[in-house]
């Protein structure tokens, strides 16, 4: 595949990874001495150097359960035809005669070429080593953040009401759970070194762990999730990761949950309207800012403009957020500003020749499918491409 580079300062590029590495080990340290003298450090029971969970990979454990438990998974529409659940896929249809698999035939397909040394060939032979190393350190840092929505979804089960809404955060969980395993295979299949989190990922991540009640789902739901959207949206079209539709289609439906949550259990004025709340939101989403500067480099090595992603991401950001009723401590439009005057003076100050330019209406989801996908969630925020 041929990729257009985005021209870049790399000396600006250079300044990023040196301020990361320290600012990396002061906040890891950080939290370090915070657990040795009882106070709260790290939340999150997951080691991201080793991409896995405290305690290793569990590989028995993940086969003789969770492998087991999608294979034997079964359907309402299988087995209680009477009630309104449909909750089958045409493929799973087809496949219900067999019973040895819940997943459907293209998602068969691709996690057992993902293992296949043909799979292996077949980047080879699409991406140079640098953008593998490119396409690696964007996937494993959604990679990254999948861990955190695991255990994320997890603690919101305590948070929501009602058999349906639990029912709905459980599926979630054992979404996330298989988009970690899965991506993680993924990435490792492009035999390159997968980086740890960065410093900012890092940062908004375990504030997104360690936020409070319902503000979770501003956190992962709304914030975290619509970046992994944007990422599967916009790597989907490349070759070998066609699998991303899948993780795009999920993610789709955990942006959209707290609406429909909310739809039915509604924030009170209190909830929304709390300064400490909002303090709490936009302290969460500022962390966005630095780690979109970060990504330029790897970005830039694709063929991809940071900033049209970063505005393409924080529009739809901020419409759900406004959607659900998760204000801020400033104005979206404030915010929406602040945003594209940031990406702008970065622009002017590291880009000979920059012209001035509204990133905030950008749109970086590449697939036609996925675009359709989004505009159920965001509605008329989603650019068409075609206009």
């Amino acid at each position: 595949m041929v990729f257009e580079k985005v021209m870049i300062n790399p000396s600006v590029s250079k300044f990023h990874r040196q301020l990361d590495a320290i600012f990396n080990d002061g906040v890891r340290n950080l939290d370090l001495l915070k657990s040795r003298i009882g106070l709260t450090g790290r939340k999150a029971n997951y080691d991201d150097i080793k991409y896995e969970f405290v305690g290793g990979d569990g590989d028995y454990l993940r086969k003789k359960h969770y492998d087991k438990s999608l294979k034997l998974l079964w359907k309402a529409e299988q087995h209680a035809p009477w009630l309104s659940f449909k909750d089958a896929s045409r493929e799973e249809k087809m496949l219900m005669e067999m019973a040895d698999q819940s997943m459907t035939k293209k998602e068969k397909i691709a996690r057992q070429q993902m293992n296949s040394q043909e799979f292996k060939d077949k980047l080879n032979r699409e991406y140079t080593t640098r953008e593998k190393e490119a396409i690696v350190k964007i996937l494993s840092a959604i990679g990254h953040g999948e861990a955190y929505a695991w255990l994320v979804s997890a603690e919101l089960l305590q948070e929501v009401q009602s058999t349906g809404a639990r029912a709905a955060l459980t599926m979630q969980v054992l979404e996330e759970a298989k988009h970690f395993v899965v991506l993680r295979e993924l990435v490792q299949a492009f035999d390159v070194e997968i980086p740890k989190l960065s410093s900012w990922e890092y940062l908004m991540l375990e504030r997104v762990h360690k936020a409070q009640g319902l503000d979770k789902f501003f956190g992962m739901n709304v914030l975290i999730e619509s970046i992994a959207l944007g990422i599967f949206g916009m790597f989907s079209t490349f070759p070998g990761l066609e699998i991303l539709r899948f993780f795009h289609l999920d993610e789709a439906r955990h942006t959209g949950l707290p609406a429909n949550y909310f739809d039915v259990f509604p924030l009170s004025d209190k909830q929304k309207n709390k300064f400490s709340g909002k303090i709490q939101r936009l302290n969460l989403l500022l962390p966005v800012i630095p780690f979109v500067f970060y990504m330029e480099e790897d970005l830039a090595e694709l063929g991809i403009d940071v900033f049209e992603f970063g505005g393409s991401v924080a529009r739809k950001v901020l419409h759900l957020s406004n959607k659900i009723g998760f204000e801020l401590a400033l104005p979206n439009s404030t915010v929406t500003n602040m945003f594209n005057e940031l990406f702008n003076s970065y622009c002017f100050l590291t880009r000979k020749g920059h012209v001035h330019t509204q990133f905030l209406d950008s749109e970086t989801t590449l697939g036609e499918k996925e675009l359709i996908v989004e505009q159920e969630v965001f509605g008329n925020n989603v650019v068409n491409r075609a206009a």
